[in-house]
């Protein structure tokens, strides 16, 4: 039998950063997303969103991969919520994604992290936690 543990911390924003995920709507979005992954076998330890991205904390199982799970989730929540016509025009997410690893010793610190999205952004904007991220994890835009 084999043990994996391989934490991810994994975030993506709706099409054009559009504020359109209200409160009153992210309860049924995140129960959404959580069944979604029980049915794929994702093992989705938190997650949680904000006005205009969602923040989640994955264990990638040894046979999944990174790029599938992201389909999975942001694909199968578009066409459900635009299946649902929970909003007036049609929905998407951006294309793009962000994905770092996880120590174990940090899963927990993750954790609050995501928990309080809503209390993180009145001291920090979308576009200044993505500054943050870029240069924190040394990732480089890619202008085209």
């Amino acid at each position: 039998m084999s043990y994996v543990k391989i934490w991810l911390h994994c975030v993506w924003s709706t099409k054009n950063r559009d504020q359109i995920i209200s409160h009153s709507f992210r309860p049924e979005l995140l129960k959404h997303f959580r069944e979604n992954a029980d049915e794929k076998n994702i093992i989705l330890d938190y997650i949680n969103a904000h006005e205009n991205h969602v923040h989640a904390l994955i264990n990638l199982g040894k046979q999944q991969n990174l790029a599938t799970i992201m389909q999975y989730l942001k694909g199968e929540s578009s066409f459900w919520i635009n299946s649902k016509k929970i909003l007036s025009s049609q929905f998407s997410w951006q294309d793009d994604y962000f994905a770092v690893s996880v120590g174990h010793s940090q899963v927990e610190r993750i954790r609050n992290y995501i928990k309080n999205q809503d209390e993180h952004h009145q001291k920090m904007s979308w576009e200044e936690e993505v500054d943050l991220f870029m240069k924190k994890y040394g990732f480089e835009q890619i202008k085209g």
